[in-house]
């Protein structure tokens, strides 16, 4: 199930892959988010290509831990961890692409987009602010949102069958004086809704009244609501120390599912610090993909994930996946 917090995600296995005929010379970059990593992530890249290799050692001299060596080895537990898993995505994502365009495989960006954490990928790629300083700012985002977990007993469910009013319905049945909200509308039929854990206990049995399958997700919190009202108070103070470009390709945001405005700075950093309390439009973020957008999508490592939700958002639309090097 495409979410956060360290559940396993897994694709449908019959997703295609393509050969460097199927791509021209533009493409749209999907960056992943939290849920896609695994132990292992990035080493193929790294093995593969110096320039990837080089990004991992980068990213372990800035932030002073052993970053790469959790992404490669482990422990999962570690890797899962709020706190650890957005910087080292961030990290494998961004490594995959730079092999990418080393070895000459894929041409120029002309769109991105990333899921939750995937969005400040996805703006790094277009040039909103350099490696670096996006890296210290996703992994302070990861540390507020694990502290902010750690202080409200927390969780996720994933609905299968339901549209956006029957999230909204099921929400309202459940919620009590509690928080309980929609926070993925990751495809059509996957809804996931976020909230205190006692409003998503009642959630379950909510959905089986409403003839929906729910499943509670192994999360750390309650990501996407309310619940992240501190750790979008630290973003908005940390987004602020960073230096800003406009982006110089459309980069969608997850709050409006709409490109965000690149000559208003004030509005990027503001709907970047709403995402973490606000759902994350992917379905309709990809919709407004492929209906503006003519060229082709690439994933970025890690996994497969957004290949498979594009599987269920429009089966008519490619997504070559760069989970390991070609």
């Amino acid at each position: 199930m495409p979410l956060h917090g360290g559940a396993k995600q897994r694709a449908p296995a019959d997703i295609p892959t393509y050969s460097q005929e199927d791509m021209s010379e533009s493409i749209i970059i999907l960056c992943p988010g939290q849920g896609a990593q695994h132990v292992g992530m990035g080493t193929a890249w790294h093995d593969a290509s110096p320039v990837a290799a080089a990004t991992f050692a980068e990213a372990d001299d800035v932030l002073g831990i052993a970053l790469s060596k959790l992404c490669f080895e482990g422990p999962e537990d570690d890797l899962n961890r709020t706190d650890i898993a957005q910087a080292a995505l961030y990290t494998a994502s961004v490594a995959s692409h730079r092999a990418l365009v080393d070895r000459g495989e894929i041409g120029d960006i002309v769109a991105a987009a990333g899921l939750s954490l995937g969005e400040f990928t996805a703006l790094h790629l277009a040039g909103a602010f350099d490696f670096a300083a996006g890296l210290q700012l996703v992994r302070l985002r990861g540390q507020a949102m694990q502290e902010a977990a750690d202080t409200v007993e927390s969780g996720m469910v994933a609905l299968v069958g339901a549209d956006e009013q029957q999230a909204n319905e099921l929400c309202d049945a459940a919620r009590g004086d509690a928080v309980l909200v929609p926070a993925n509308f990751n495809c059509p039929g996957q809804v996931v809704v976020s909230g205190a854990k006692a409003a998503c206990d009642r959630a379950l049995n909510v959905a089986e009244k409403m003839g929906l399958r729910a499943t509670a997700l192994a999360v750390a919190g309650a990501f996407h609501s309310p619940v992240m009202q501190p750790a979008a108070d630290r973003l908005a103070q940390a987004i602020e120390d960073i230096a800003w470009q406009a982006p110089t390709v459309p980069v969608v945001s997850n709050v409006t599912a709409e490109p965000h405005d690149a000559s208003d700075i004030a509005s990027i950093k503001r709907h970047l610090v709403e995402q973490l309390t606000s759902p994350v439009r992917w379905s309709d973020s990809m919709r407004w993909s492929i209906d503006n957008v003519e060229s082709n999508f690439v994933e970025l490592a890690p996994g497969k994930v957004l290949s498979g939700l594009m599987r269920r958002i429009d089966r008519g639309i490619k997504v070559r996946n760069f989970s390991e090097p070609s």
